[in-house]
């Protein structure tokens, strides 16, 4: 029967502390410890999800630097670990330093049985519900919109309507600034399409010399010009019954607009130097940060074929215009290039985090990576600091002007900033906004914030 009930590590060095905890969580397979090696003992061999802790430990009873020691090794060896700090009124400097160092939440001596029971009634909650989460995204791995991570609700929205629009063979314009991930949902509307199966070509525009361009589309034939020396079939071609996606298509020439426009028009190519028409069945996805209909207007973009193109047209946000997303992408980036240096303790000061979340961050996503990145490598010590980041502050945001807009922008951009700020640690992120961890789920709740 036994094995069937929860695991719950007590670290204390009180035999009758002990006792009275035993008997408190009668309903949970309890596991004790006195000291830290055999607290590292249970928790190797029987990773508990919930400990409860007491700091003063042997051989440092009356300080706290065996019970900091004690924790940090826990969490290294098991980070999903909730750890709850018992500490007396004296003691909640380092309570909260322990909170600093990743523990759970703290409870105050003498412990009162019924509430230290909801905290880890909660705690065992939270830590299945990360369970669900890390099973989740195990299964999401291979989602197409895997590489999506926000929590912004226009950024969603823009998810939804790849999903809308996956399965029709409408042309797709998809528009935003350079970084915000325009291929990443290209390729989500490949993977979400009838055509999955099949090939997902793309060209850059921008990156290839004008004199190669239209080869590289529409393919050459033997002997077509000096040093074609054999066939050659163009993107456009092998990607039948694929993708195509053209990637800032703002930047190609008016001769090969021209011949962009009768593919759409008649779904046939004709290589260079040859004479045969090729159907081609290919659904096109393409991209830009530039205004199409000002270069239209300007004539430096067929207009004709700018309503070929944008039969659906999908704009991206910004990271600037992403509440809350600055910070969630950090931590995110931070834990991917946490684990490819070696550095898995490394985190953010809060005063790095105040600042990517200031940043205008003009290159987007993109300019993001780069900066975690370099400062994953760069820092010297346990945190990333704003002066590993290398940025330069920001503009302050434009408020809105209605008294109940204020307030429910100023809740949910509140909530959703501490919640990214300490990777979705809710008992940081209610000490963080100065409420109780109930009152945080209330307004997660207002708010429809997951």
């Amino acid at each position: 029967m036994s094995q069937e009930k929860k695991k719950l590590l007590i670290i204390e060095d009180d035999l009758g502390l002990q006792k009275q905890l035993r008997w408190n969580f009668d309903a949970y397979e309890v596991l004790v410890a006195g000291d830290r090696e055999s607290a590292l003992a249970h928790v190797r061999r029987h990773e508990p999800a919930v400990v409860t802790m007491d700091l003063g430990l042997p051989p440092d009873p009356d300080g706290a630097s065996e019970g900091f020691a004690i924790l940090q090794q826990i969490l290294s060896l098991a980070p999903d670990t909730k750890i709850i700090v018992l500490s007396g009124n004296q003691d909640r400097e380092n309570a909260v330093k322990a909170i600093g160092l990743g523990a759970y939440d703290f409870h105050q001596k003498p412990c009162d049985p019924e509430m230290l029971g909801l905290v880890v009634e909660r705690a065992y909650y939270l830590q299945a519900l990360q369970q669900d989460n890390r099973r989740m995204l195990q299964v999401q791995a291979a989602s197409p919109m895997s590489g999506v991570i926000s929590r912004d609700p226009g950024m969603l929205k823009v998810c939804r309507n790849i999903e809308k629009v996956a399965p029709s063979s409408a042309s797709v314009m998809l528009l935003g600034n350079s970084g915000t991930g325009k291929e990443v949902l290209a390729r989500a509307l490949h993977q979400l399409s009838p055509r999955q199966d099949k090939r997902f070509m793309a060209i850059n525009c921008a990156a290839i010399p004008e004199n190669l361009l239209e080869s590289e589309l529409f393919g050459y034939e033997k002997g077509a010009f000096t040093g074609a020396v054999k066939q050659n079939l163009g993107k456009i071609e092998l990607a039948n019954e694929g993708t195509f996606f053209l990637d800032e298509v703002g930047d190609l020439p008016m001769a090969l607009q021209a011949k962009l426009l009768r593919f759409l028009q008649e779904r046939v190519v004709e290589r260079i130097g040859g004479h045969k028409e090729i159907p081609v069945d290919v659904r096109i996805v393409c991209a830009t940060h530039q205004n199409l209909k000002e270069l239209a207007a300007a004539g430096r973009f067929r207009e004709d074929l700018y309503y070929r193109l944008s039969e659906i047209v999908i704009n991206i946000p910004p990271l600037a215009d992403r509440n809350g997303d600055a910070a969630l992408l950090a931590h995110h980036f931070k834990n991917k290039f946490n684990a490819k240096e070696g550095r898995p303790g490394l985190n953010f000061s809060q005063e790095a985090l105040a600042l990517i979340e200031s940043h205008p961050w003009p290159g987007n996503v993109r300019e993001m990576e780069n900066v975690i990145k370099r400062a994953v490598i760069m820092a010297d010590g346990p945190q990333i600091t704003a002066d590993d980041l290398g940025l330069s502050t920001a503009t302050p945001d434009e408020q809105p002007i209605n008294l109940r807009q204020i307030r429910d922008d100023a809740e949910h951009k509140a909530v959703v900033k501490a919640l990214a700020r300490v990777d979705g640690n809710i008992a940081k992120a209610a000490e963080l906004l100065g409420i109780s961890r109930p009152t945080l789920y209330d307004l997660m709740n207002r708010h429809a914030i997951k």
